[in-house]
């Protein structure tokens, strides 16, 4: 249903450096790169994860309400990718934990105040 997903970023080189070395711990590599943008996958024809420089030129902002979880294979992983993403400078915005029944959910912000969450469902 998801094509890809894109986050905007003041900061391209250290948004770079953050999603390169984060993605890179969930098997993902950059697959499309330009002047402005970074597209970061697994495999042709699955959904990409991307940072990008506005296209109006006008500064990045965080949405507020807008969230993009991805997912990890066990609650561990949620776990070791959320202290990586605290590690890369991410800031918590909400510990590993159970959130509701089956859903074990650990939320960050990027350097750019963007809000993630990694989860495992079951």
């Amino acid at each position: 249903m998801i094509g890809y997903t894109l986050l905007g970023t003041d900061h391209l080189d250290r948004a770079r450096e953050f999603y390169g070395a984060f993605l890179a711990a969930m098997g993902a590599t950059p697959q499309l790169q330009s002047h402005r943008l970074t597209l970061y996958g697994r495999e042709p024809g699955q959904p990409l994860f991307g940072i990008c420089t506005p296209y109006d030129e006008q500064p990045a902002t965080a949405g507020n309400g807008s969230m993009v979880a991805l997912p990890a294979g066990s609650q561990e992983q949620v776990r070791r990718l959320h202290a990586l993403a605290l590690e890369l400078g991410a800031t918590d915005d909400g510990a590993p934990g159970e959130r509701i029944p089956g859903f074990y959910m650990a939320y960050f912000r990027d350097p750019d105040g963007n809000k993630l969450a990694v989860f495992h469902q079951g």
